[in-house]
């Protein structure tokens, strides 16, 4: 009895080490690339650490200096905050609406959707950015199409009131990944429901305010949740674009972060605003979680 037992437990040990052994190439990427720079980060954020030099630690100074003086600072988080309220429900609605229109059984359906997922795959990266900015430029396509309607043309890319603009339009035409998750989730929706509507007389427009709507919030709440987080670090649009001008208008917090970093040097500063950062989508996504006990409908 007393062998059998040890012989359990030596398999035991042994499904346990092979399990770990399979696993190992995560557990030193979420060590090696995740935890130790984030304890270093952590540590940084509390010094005065220029990348040429030693760091010093300076305690919460850094920390002191972003809230009282650094009105960058205070700039950054206003075009960040624009941003994600204006760029996330348009991108969500716009999302939803195309992937109405994709979910009816038409041959040759899936070549559109893999045409309109087609931006999201490709518009986060520098070459879209580039073209644009050559679009949206004063003698872009843009301007060229209004002046041909008889439309006052604009340096969308240079004027303040207009550059942040150029940048929501661009996130909102990577919709791609919020409409495949919205078809996914109008697909899970029984057709039985949209029958018996049918047959009581409700109309297009009751049925989906009052139905397919309810039914998409736990799916809205993904998306919304994603999307905002996602929202929250967009750099790579703001640095080719526009490099955060003119006059700051379009200075995104992940792009100022940048810039103390890796232009200024000022790893100790650029440190402590990345756990700022950390912790504004943390409470942001604490927030929606928690209102979405008001809007979001399950099964149950």
């Amino acid at each position: 009895m007393m062998n059998a037992m040890k012989i359990s437990k030596r398999n035991k040990l042994v499904d346990g080490l092979w399990g770990y052994a399979f696993i190992s190439p995560w557990l030193i990427g979420l060590f090696l690339l995740t935890l130790i720079p984030m304890g270093q980060s952590l540590y940084f954020s509390l010094t005065n650490y220029h990348l040429l030099e030693s760091p010093q630690f300076s305690g919460l100074g850094n920390y002191k200096e972003i809230f009282m003086n650094d009105q960058t600072f205070t700039q950054a988080l206003k075009v960040t905050f624009l941003y994600v309220f204006v760029s996330v429900p348009l991108k969500l609605a716009f999302a939803l609406g195309v992937a109405m229109l994709l979910y009816k059984s038409i041959k040759g359906m899936s070549i559109f959707r893999a045409v309109y997922y087609l931006p999201s795959l490709i518009g986060g990266s520098v070459a879209i950015a580039a073209i644009w900015r050559n679009l949206f430029g004063y003698d872009g396509l843009v301007n060229k199409l209004l002046g041909t309607f008889g439309i006052p043309t604009t340096d969308f890319i240079n004027m303040p009131n207009t550059s942040l603009s150029t940048l929501i339009v661009l996130s909102v035409w990577q919709f791609g990944s919020s409409m495949v998750i919205f078809l996914a989730g109008l697909k899970q929706i029984p057709k039985d429901l949209y029958e018996a509507a049918a047959v009581d007389g409700a109309s297009k427009t009751r049925i989906f305010f009052k139905m397919t709507l309810p039914m998409l919030t736990p799916i809205i709440l993904f998306n919304t949740v994603m999307q905002t987080i996602n929202s929250f670090q967009m750099f790579t649009q703001a640095f080719v674009i526009t490099k955060g001008g003119p006059i700051d208008s379009t200075l995104v917090y992940a792009l100022y972060l940048y810039q103390k970093a890796f232009v200024f040097f000022d790893m100790g500063y650029a440190s402590a605003l990345a756990w700022i950062l950390l912790v504004i989508i943390g409470i942001s996504t604490v927030i929606i979680f928690g209102t979405s006990k008001k809007w979001v409908h399950y099964e149950n």
